[in-house]
């Protein structure tokens, strides 16, 4: 008897693992591999022409003592992280438990509506319109109809403003998947845990969501960091779609455009490796800070 369970153990095993073979085959491929081709590359110099020449840590000296541009990057993707990341975050959950309370007509409606800016893909074209630096672009045209400004500001090529626009867009664009995430969270809640919350002498909403909400809800609260944060460090091609590439004095010029730059325009394979490399560990060191602290909040 004990001698036929493990046999139909290690076949459900087996089973699971055929199951999942393509989807880590395509992650291994797709994923792993060019992570480890990164690391490896970042120490060399590699122009996609000749063999690479390893250069041991002269390309992360480079970044950090040579680099300004680098330096300007980094700065820009911390405000986008910092602002756009948790802000967008904070945002989306509270979007979700409204839209938690909506009728049941309501619920669908309203999650469409919010999402729809994720499903509306490459609209930048729109925003251009809305920040034109002309005088027929919207929000000129309306200040200087009411004599507000006497010359069209421009939004998008001017430092002393396109890095808020930016922050506007982003902020916009932030309901993605994790917002659909925090929606299904609040779906799945034991319901009794809010009866026996109340009996216990929970008095407000606010202390039923500190107390009772958050820890049902901690996997959904992961999904969302790890895509809030990715997005956040991933900034880039939003940016260069607003204000060009690059920028105007760099001022929304982010790490994966320095990637970019050198990847897909000068070819330094082995320098743009070592960008992408130190972007990676960034969005790790993140995602673990951020996950200790939501697993914190589970245990207390």
């Amino acid at each position: 008897m004990m001698k036929r369970r493990q046999i139909y153990t290690q076949n459900r095993s087996l089973t699971s693992y055929l199951m999942l073979a393509p989807w880590l085959t395509l992650f291994t491929v797709f994923t792993i591999l060019p992570i480890l081709s990164s690391v490896v590359l970042s120490f060399t110099n590699f122009d996609m022409v000749r063999a690479p020449k390893f250069l041991g840590i002269n390309n992360y000296l480079r970044l950090l003592l040579e680099d300004d541009v680098f330096l300007i990057s980094v700065k820009n993707t911390l405000i986008f992280a910092i602002v756009t990341g948790p802000v967008g975050y904070l945002f989306s959950f509270l979007i979700a438990w409204m839209i938690n309370d909506a009728g049941k007509f309501a619920r669908p409606a309203l999650t469409l509506l919010f999402y729809s800016p994720a499903l509306a893909g490459n609209v930048y074209f729109v925003w251009q319109f809305i920040f034109s630096g002309d005088s027929v672009g919207l929000i000129n045209g309306f200040l200087l109809n009411l004599g507000m400004i006497n010359d069209p500001i421009q939004w998008l090529t001017d430092p002393s403003y396109n890095l808020y626009v930016c922050i506007i867009v982003m902020l916009w664009s932030s309901m993605g998947t994790g917002f659909l995430a925090f929606v299904a969270g609040f779906k799945g809640l034991n319901r009794s845990l809010f009866e026996a919350a109340a009996v216990d002498g929970l008095r407000n909403r606010w202390q039923e969501l500190w107390y009772v909400t958050l820890p049902q809800m901690v996997p959904q609260l992961l999904i969302g960091a790890v895509l809030s944060i990715s997005g956040a460090f991933a900034v880039g091609y939003q940016t260069m779609a607003l204000c060009g590439f690059p920028s105007t004095d760099y001022s929304v010029h982010t790490i994966v455009l320095h990637i970019l730059d050198y990847g897909n325009y000068r070819f330094e394979m082995g320098y743009a490796s070592a960008i992408a490399v130190v972007l990676f560990a960034a969005m790790v060191l993140s995602w673990f800070a951020i996950n200790r602290a939501l697993r914190g909040m589970r245990e207390d």
